[in-house]
């Protein structure tokens, strides 16, 4: 794995257990506006910037496109993000996925960088870091969302934002591992060395290979060895 300085993850569905509520958040948000939208068709949206999600939401469910303004996406989103931070300060079910910290310990023991980028805005990356305590135990190195660039997934802007901070101009020396669509294309639009799809979230594994990731694992646990069979 000597060719290998910084692993990006993904929060919900990938390192971070999602048993369903940002669908129901997004249902809520979008309700309050009088739109209602199976969580069959909120779950392939997962992985992308929030705002952009509700806007491909509105043009799938509002007849009148004059309707969809940036006012209202805005609207529907601040209801999202309220809710969200919410949760992740509150409910007791939010943990980390099985097998996240022990990932994390190997890599930083193997001297790699950690990411995490997300479809969240800062707000709710922020309140998952503080409730998860990542960062005190020193398995982040950095962290960025989709508001904090100028777009988010499946274009390259988080993890080269990443990549500067870590001092990092090669993106064959990054692996994205994500549960989504978006995620694997992030990955492979930045020229990453590998990107990992995770079958714990949004997707599955059927759902997720038409996108072609260079591979797919059905829980972290697999991440390590993986990594040391492929990587130089």
């Amino acid at each position: 794995m000597t060719s290998i300085k910084l692993v990006v993850f993904d929060l919900a569905g990938t390192t971070l257990k999602d048993g369903g509520e940002i669908a129901l958040c997004f249902d809520r948000a979008m309700q309050q506006y009088g739109y209602t939208i199976p969580h069959a068709e909120i779950y392939p949206l997962m992985g992308y910037k929030k705002p952009e999600a509700i806007r491909m939401m509105l043009e799938s469910y509002e007849m009148d496109k004059e309707r969809i303004t940036a006012g209202l996406i805005e609207k529907i989103h601040h209801l999202f993000e309220d809710e969200m931070i919410t949760y992740y300060k509150t409910a007791p079910q939010v943990e980390a996925l099985p097998f996240a910290a022990d990932v994390f310990r190997q890599l930083k023991e193997k001297q790699i960088f950690i990411g995490f980028d997300t479809g969240f805005s800062k707000a709710i990356a922020d309140t998952i870091m503080t409730r998860l305590n990542w960062q005190e135990h020193g398995w982040v190195d950095c962290i960025v969302a989709s508001d904090e660039v100028p777009k988010g997934r499946p274009h390259p802007y988080m993890i080269r934002r990443m990549m500067e901070s870590c001092g990092i101009t090669d993106p064959k020396q990054v692996v994205k591992v994500g549960d989504t669509e978006v995620d694997v294309m992030e990955g492979k639009n930045t020229g990453c060395s590998f990107s990992i799809a995770v079958t714990t979230g949004a997707f599955t594994r059927k759902e997720l290979l038409p996108y072609e990731p260079d591979f797919i694992i059905d829980s972290l646990n697999e991440l390590i060895p993986l990594l040391e069979l492929h990587a130089e």
